[in-house]
């Protein structure tokens, strides 16, 4: 019988794998050091499964690469953690942070899922999907226990099934604008929510960043964080629907470096690209003018966001390159 595990990973899988390595390597790292400072008997356990779940991962992961006589990515180790540095969040933001980790875990895990073909690859993903699954169950349990978990808004059921009419349903910058659509609310809670989660990451990694232009870096993502919280918040306020609270208590004065530069930047460019994809999901799903461009004019400047932090991770030597295609220009003049 043929061995499927020997047919050749394709770009897909090798773009899942690498991603989920280095993913996987941050995670240990971040969940080490929360660990190490949690106080609240509830949330330990939690930690844990992330903890013992992440190195599960890698410790497959290395088996595949060595398997595959693929280079094992450098990704992140102790060196990049202080688990002995004071206390930065709280435990509440710690839950909070891990339940939204579980949200882009899932939605990653799905995407490679949806493009692996090698059985041992589709099991990977599959084992991902359902930890992230599994940590959103916890945390939102434990947030819901604890009283800590934001629900979306309310809104009232439709009286009857309608149909749109009228292009007036897509209008939004001159005139009477319709009510936003529950899609539209939905999408401005998230991503209120997740920039204002974002904000407090930032300015918890700005304390304790070692370099000037990585600390400059992050005021300036505190900064364009706080202004689309505002944004979306503007849309939500001006229909009487509750905003997602700010995080901005979790954190301590703590400024003795927890992480590694390195592991800020990678963690918040995650974020970043977590962001783009969100407001483009957002913007399709909005058909009101007024909504779905607004969303269009702050991807760029999320993605120069992104790109100046590209440069930095470059300009360090931090930026590990994924596998790419073979330059055939290269191969033939043999360079």
């Amino acid at each position: 019988m043929e061995d499927k595990t020997r047919i050749r990973l394709t770009a897909a899988e090798m773009s899942g794998l690498w991603a989920q390595y280095l993913n996987d390597t941050i995670t240990v790292c971040i969940n080490k050091y929360f660990l190490e400072k949690v106080e609240d008997e509830e949330v330990r356990p939690i930690i844990e499964f992330v903890l013992n779940s992440a190195e599960g991962n890698i410790s497959i992961m290395e088996g595949i690469f060595i398997k595959e006589s693929f280079p094992i990515p450098v990704g992140f180790t102790d060196q990049d953690v202080d688990a002995q540095a004071p206390r930065l969040f709280s435990d509440t933001f710690v839950l909070m942070f891990l339940r939204h980790m579980s949200i882009l875990a899932m939605a990653a895990s799905s995407a490679a899922l949806g493009v692996a073909t090698r059985p041992d690859m589709v099991e990977l993903h599959k084992r991902v999907l359902k930890i992230g699954v599994k940590l959103q169950d916890l945390t939102r349990d434990l947030m819901l226990k604890q009283g800590t978990y934001i629900r979306p808004p309310y809104i009232s059921i439709p009286d009857k099934v309608d149909f749109v009419k009228k292009q007036h349903f897509l209008a939004g910058f001159l005139g009477h604008k319709r009510p936003l659509t529950s899609v539209e609310i939905t999408h401005l809670f998230l991503n209120v929510q997740t920039n204002a989660i974002g904000k407090t990451l930032i300015t918890g990694y700005a304390q304790i960043a070692q370099r000037k232009e990585v600390k400059q870096y992050l005021m300036r993502g505190m900064e364009v964080a706080q202004k689309h919280v505002d944004i979306f918040s503007d849309f939500l306020r001006k229909e009487d629907l509750p905003i997602p609270m700010s995080w901005d208590s979790a954190l301590t004065d703590s400024t003795i470096p927890a992480f590694s530069d390195k592991l800020i930047m990678f963690n918040v460019a995650g974020m970043i690209a977590a962001g783009v994809g969100n407001y483009g999901m957002a913007m399709a799903a909005s058909p009101r003018r007024d909504v779905g461009m607004k969303y269009a004019s702050l991807i760029p400047e999320i993605a120069l966001y992104a790109e100046d932090g590209a440069n930095i991770l470059i300009k360090h030597g931090w930026m590990e390159e994924p596998p790419q295609a073979d330059d055939r220009g290269k191969i033939i003049k043999g360079k």
